[in-house]
């Protein structure tokens, strides 16, 4: 028997600072990798949940960073998690704890236990007192002087079980303020330690859910972490650190050791655990326990890795960003698919927050591996804080009714994606909202536990176990082979700044691009050459406007002239700046493009097909203050009504309704466009009807005060005199009328492309309202589809440009009946020989996409 020693002496320190955001992750990191560069072996920690600062400890120390959290792992293994950490995978000289937040803030409210302690629960004091660790605190000098060094004053004396040993003033902007508050803080006994100017601020980078991480920095981060040991090496007594930190008392011997939490009982089951840029959330005690209950983890890349490791038994999927890696998590489907059909033979599988968005049907409307019948999105809305949750049912993970505490950090939000029945919840929250999903797709025990809570698996072991366990149970089945893509496959990758224009070919019959006719009408050439003498002017987009607002029947000053509906939503974007924009997909994408070229956060709300892509206005985030929708939309062809939009306006909140196609519509019936338009903007084109895109004519209706911000926006002339005219002479009430007619005719013809798709089993989005229609062809693969198309002469629009659809789905512009009985009977040939000459048209197409994307 080894004799363990009685006690562990290791120098330590606990960098603490009044508030968020004063530096202390920069002085943290750059006094351990300053330290580092000296020869000491240093280990690195976290106050709290955070998995982000710990990635740039472990590049500075050289060893994996940890986290100390009282909530999720308990107070009684505070000391020996840090020990354990001090000690693997070598004894370290010293260690150096990054707080969290302002110092004594934690858990809001009381203790667990019920005591009113004067620091918060789980805070950077609350841990430095478990530790016996002396404080550094780090003051954001930039904004006061001597007002520094009484908040120092006053920190040191809030709780006289902390020692507050000295302090680092950070963003000092001269000496002069440096030595006021050096001053003042030596009146209370509180050493400087270093002095960082402003001009030498390391800028790591943040966005929606804290700093970026080191792992999608790359190569950077180790350049950041070096500089900051680089600025705290010169600006900072690092002896003098040292010598405080060789205050801290030793500790008794007791460090954790995983393999005394639980039984080996994994037979050696491989475990893929998620890792690269898009899944850097876990904690390093996770895949310890895992490989203590006798598992073999290997880590796997779902942005590159096309298959699992070899041998695979149980998928951990961890947290990190998939939002911001979407589209490459989605254009990788191979890997996709391999997990899905993992999933459905019954392996076992963890997900936590960003593991439960891959495994939906889709985020933001890209395919995820579609595991789980969930559609996931991003919001304005952050979801966070600590809790306890209580299993709501049933799995290889959890016995219903047991109690673990957890942390949730997220901005997005996931809803069933309709097609199974209801599904089962994980957790019961704070007692009483329900969260997560467990399913058995292949039945028996529930194989899948997925939800937003993390867990910190050191505070509850068992977990680690039974995983390993069910994990050992699955090993040796086999995994079969990956599935192809599904009927209703998302799209990997969604090219936004994809048009019709783009697919047209020439010779070939265009029903891609969504322009009436090959040429305007001759009428409209003779009128607007009849108007050339006053081409040589500056064009006065005055007549246009009157003409325009005599057509709607609203005040001049509630319109806006534009060069075509893109320039509408470029200045829509300009004039604007929504806290949270949300976009009704599938549609048009120029607005979303528009709004994130300036920068604007966007979410999207993406229509399902099994609900007939209609608008449920319950859907919209009610802090979206800029919504953006299509009626007809582009491309289903659906016509929401109008007073589903009009629900959708309240206080603070621009609607944007794109109303490019209204005018093919007979009788316009759901357009907005009218007197009363307080908080609403309608987008016109000119171009379509009138087949006139290059002339680049369109409007905007809407509220006077909002179209007069759009105008402030508009640069001189933006529209050309052919535009203008273009305008007047299409806003007559003949014009109008001919417009209605033609609509007629359209609607006539469409009839025609819908019933004969029908007759060979190809669906149709329902009760089309535009001058396309939307075919649903996802039984087939697209390529070949579309090559025997092109060959037949035939240029159609594909689906997957659209967020929400996929390369399944064609977009079909509406065309004489001669030209949609040939488009249909080309179809046909290519349908009825994939299907082995069975023409039997009445085959099972279902109408819910979610199903069919499973």
């Amino acid at each position: 028997m080894v004799n363990r020693p009685e006690t562990l002496a290791i120098p330590r320190v606990v960098i603490g600072a009044p508030a968020s955001s004063t530096g202390k992750t920069t002085v943290a990191i750059g006094l351990m990798a300053a330290l580092a560069a000296r020869g000491t072996a240093v280990t690195g920690f976290k106050v709290g949940p955070d998995y982000i600062d710990p990635g740039y400890h472990a590049l500075a120390c050289g060893r994996p960073g940890r986290n100390l959290d009282p909530w999720l792992c308990g107070t009684e293994r505070i000391v020996p998690l840090f020990e354990h950490g001090a000690l693997t995978p070598a004894p370290a000289d010293a260690a150096v704890v990054e707080g969290v937040m302002g110092m004594f803030d934690g858990r809001l409210g009381p203790w667990p236990d019920g005591t009113d302690d004067p620091v918060g629960f789980g805070s950077t004091a609350h841990v430095a007192r478990e530790l016996g660790a002396p404080v550094v605190l780090v003051v954001d000098t930039s904004h006061a002087s001597r007002t520094s060094a009484a908040v120092c004053a006053g920190m040191a004396a809030f709780d006289e079980r902390v020692t507050v040993g000295g302090v680092i003033l950070n963003r000092v902007m001269s000496p002069r303020v440096a030595d006021e508050i050096e001053a003042g803080c030596a009146r209370f006994g509180l050493p400087v330690l270093g002095r960082i100017p402003a001009r030498d601020r390391v800028r790591v980078g943040s966005r929606h859910l804290g700093l970026v991480t080191a792992d999608e920095q790359g190569e950077r981060a180790g350049a950041l972490v070096e500089r900051a040991g680089g600025l705290v090496a010169e600006h900072v007594d690092l002896d003098a650190v040292l010598g405080l930190a060789s205050t801290a008392p030793a500790l008794p011997y007791a460090p954790w050791d995983p393999a005394e939490q639980l039984a080996r009982v994994g037979a050696g089951a491989v475990i893929a655990m998620a890792a690269g840029r898009a899944f850097t959330f876990r904690y390093a005690e996770t895949a310890e326990l895992l490989e203590a209950a006798g598992c073999t983890v290997v880590p796997f890349d779902p942005l590159h890795d096309e298959q699992l490791p070899p041998g695979t038994a149980g998928i951990y999927l961890g947290g990190g960003f998939p939002e911001i890696h979407a589209t490459a998590l989605a254009a990788n489907g191979p890997l996709r698919a391999r997990i899905a059909a993992a999933v459905d033979r019954g392996m076992p599988v963890v997900a936590e927050c960003a593991g439960l968005l891959y495994l939906c049907r889709s985020l933001d409307g890209l395919a995820m591996t579609g595991a789980l019948d969930l559609d996931a999105a991003m919001t304005p809305r952050l979801t966070m804080g600590y809790h306890e949750a209580t299993a709501a049912a049933d799995s290889f993970l959890l016995r219903a009714g047991e109690t673990v505490r957890a942390h949730e950090f997220h901005r997005t939000d996931v809803e069933p994606g309709g097609s199974a029945g209801p599904l089962t919840p994980a957790w019961t929250v704070g007692g009483q909202r329900r969260e997560g999903v467990v399913a058995a797709p292949a039945g028996g025990e529930a194989s899948v536990h997925a939800s937003y809570q993390h867990l910190h698996w050191a505070g509850c072991p068992r977990l680690a176990e039974r995983f390993a366990a069910a994990a050992a149970a699955f090993s040796g089945r086999p995994v079969g082979r990956a599935v192809g893509a599904r009927r209703g496959t998302l799209p990997g990758v969604t090219d936004l700044g994809h048009h019709g224009d783009r697919d047209h070919v020439p010779g070939a019959t265009d029903l891609a691009v969504n322009v009436h006719a090959p040429a305007p009408p001759d009428w409209l050439v003779r009128e607007l050459t009849a108007r050339t003498d006053g081409w040589a002017r500056y064009p006065d987009a005055g007549p246009a406007r009157l003409a325009l607002a005599a057509r709607h029947a609203v005040a001049p000053e509630q319109v806006l002239v534009t060069a075509g509906g893109s320039q509408a939503f470029s200045l829509i974007a300009a004039a604007f700046a929504p806290r949270w924009a949300a976009v009704v997909h599938p549609q048009f994408t120029e607005p979303e493009v528009a709004l994130r070229a300036r920068g604007h956060p966007v979410g999207r709300v993406v229509l399902r097909a099994g609900e007939g892509f209609t608008l449920d206005p319950e859907r919209v985030h009610p802090r979206s203050d800029l919504v953006v929708v299509g009626n007809p939309t582009n491309p289903t062809s659906v016509l929401h009504p109008a007073e589903a939009l009009r629900s959708l306006r309240r206080p603070g909140r621009i609607l944007v309704v794109d109303e490019a196609f209204m005018d093919a519509v007979p009788g316009e019936p759901a357009s907005l466009i009218g007197p009363d338009m307080d908080g609403v903007l309608v987008v016109r084109s000119l171009t379509k009807t009138w087949s006139i895109p290059g002339v680049r004519i369109g409007y905007v209706v809407g509220d006077p005060v909002l179209i007069a911000a759009l105008a402030a926006h508009q640069h001189a002339w933006p529209v050309s005199a052919p535009a203008l005219d273009a305008a007047l002479a299409t806003s007559g009430p003949r014009a109008v009328a001919l417009a209605d007619a033609q609509a007629r005719a359209t609607a006539a013809d469409r009839r025609v492309l819908v019933d004969g798709l029908a007759s060979i089993g190809v669906r149709t989005v329902p009760e089309p309202a535009g001058p396309f229609v939307l075919a649903d062809l996802r039984d087939y693969e697209p390529q070949p589809l579309r090559a025997h198309l092109r060959a037949a002469g035939f240029a159609v629009r594909g689906g997957e440009s659209f967020p929400g659809l996929g390369p399944g789905w064609l977009r079909l512009a509406v065309r004489g009946p001669g030209t949609s009985r040939a488009f249909v009977t080309a179809l046909d040939e290519h349908l009825a020989a994939r299907r082995g000459g069975d023409h039997d048209h009445g085959h099972n197409h279902e109408s819910d996409g979610a199903h069919h994307e499973r």
